[in-house]
């Protein structure tokens, strides 16, 4: 048994050590969020927060976080009002959707430490993310909107 809190939510899980934290939040406790782009932590769909650092959880083991805090986009806020997801909102980011999710983590990660990034901040804390319509500018516009109303 693996013991892993989940959105303020102690959870006791009877999975292999090796599993991928993706599998057992997606198969185990049904939290559907974080999404499966790569498989190789190269594009960021599958982020989520572990004791507050974002981490590409495709290649995170399950076995390593005994006792660490899980936060997934389910956990952000309880009724999705997060200020970067009425940023999200309000800048029109989505297109596809696919990749919103850890684009949102990330950012959520990067505002948890720096209250008001720049652009070069923003860069470099999203590098790695791929978003396949090309919505860059607009998550940059979002994450300077939810800077500034936080």
């Amino acid at each position: 048994m693996i013991e892993v809190t989940v959105n303020g939510t102690a959870h006791r899980l009877d999975a292999d050590p090796d599993m991928p934290l993706l599998w057992a939040l997606r198969d185990l406790l049904g939290l559907t969020g974080a999404k499966y782009g790569c498989g190789i932590a190269q594009c960021g769909a599958c982020t989520v927060h572990v004791d507050g650092a974002a981490v590409r959880a495709c290649q995170t083991r399950l076995g390593d976080l005994a006792g660490r805090q899980v936060t997934t986009i389910e956990g952000l806020h309880p009724e999705g009002r997060h200020p970067l997801q009425l940023a999200w909102v309000s800048e029109q980011v989505p297109q596809c959707g696919y990749c919103q999710s850890g684009q949102i983590m990330s950012a959520a990660a990067l505002l948890s430490e720096n209250k008001r990034p720049t652009d070069a901040d923003i860069d470099a804390a999203m590098a790695g993310h791929i978003c396949r319509c090309g919505a860059y500018q607009r998550i940059r516009a979002a994450i300077h909107h939810a800077a500034a109303n936080s």
